[in-house]
């Protein structure tokens, strides 16, 4: 090629994001120890936030973390961090994993979230998707009780099958990565050794 040298070396192209950076701007997210002992949604679990397998970074703690706070964060539209965190607590999950995996939910998908799970709920019962908005010169004579109830049903059923195969397959998903990246630092450690 005209004006390159012939001794410059080929360079490979870095990663966009490197798994380490990934995993370093994770755990910056995460609330610390202390930021959830102080939470004072939180305060009455603090007696039992002292065990040490709370904490720790395992494969099947941060996993089911992981999962327990997207089963929760989908499932319950308030007080999600503090159910997920209590469910944490019981099954000796991850509770910072729990409580930053709940924000799948949040002000920005909230709405796409919940009409998904609508539409879900309704394909599953069966029922005809009816439109969200009153006819035209109807809306003023449908409390808005009515309104909500033809929702409720399929709305319930969607979120509940969201929350549950996306809760499980976060687990799955956690637990192969996790998996698998033990698996190639073991080999490379190996071929630096022989």
């Amino acid at each position: 090629m005209p004006g390159v040298s012939s001794t410059t070396s080929h360079i490979a192209p870095r990663p966009f994001l490197s798994f380490s950076a990934l995993t370093a701007r994770l755990r910056a997210l995460i609330p610390t120890r202390q930021t959830l002992q102080s939470n004072r949604w939180l305060a009455w679990l603090r007696p039992f936030l002292d065990h040490p397998q709370l904490w720790c970074w395992s494969r099947r703690g941060v996993a089911t973390g992981v999962a327990l706070g997207i089963f929760f964060g989908l499932l319950i539209p308030v007080a999600q961090i503090p159910v997920s965190a209590a469910a944490a607590i019981l099954l000796r999950a991850n509770v910072p994993a729990a409580a930053a995996s709940t924000l799948i939910t949040n002000p920005v998908t909230f709405g796409p979230v919940y009409y998904l799970a609508y539409r879900l709920g309704n394909r599953l019962a069966g029922q005809q998707a009816q439109p969200l908005a009153p006819p035209p010169g109807d809306g003023a004579k449908r409390p808005i009780g009515e309104r909500l109830r033809q929702i409720g049903l399929p709305l319930l059923v969607g979120l509940a099958v969201m929350a549950t195969a996306c809760g499980l397959g976060s687990y799955a998903l956690i637990s192969l990565v996790w998996y698998l990246r033990v698996k190639a630092k073991r080999r490379r450690r190996l071929n630096k050794s022989a």
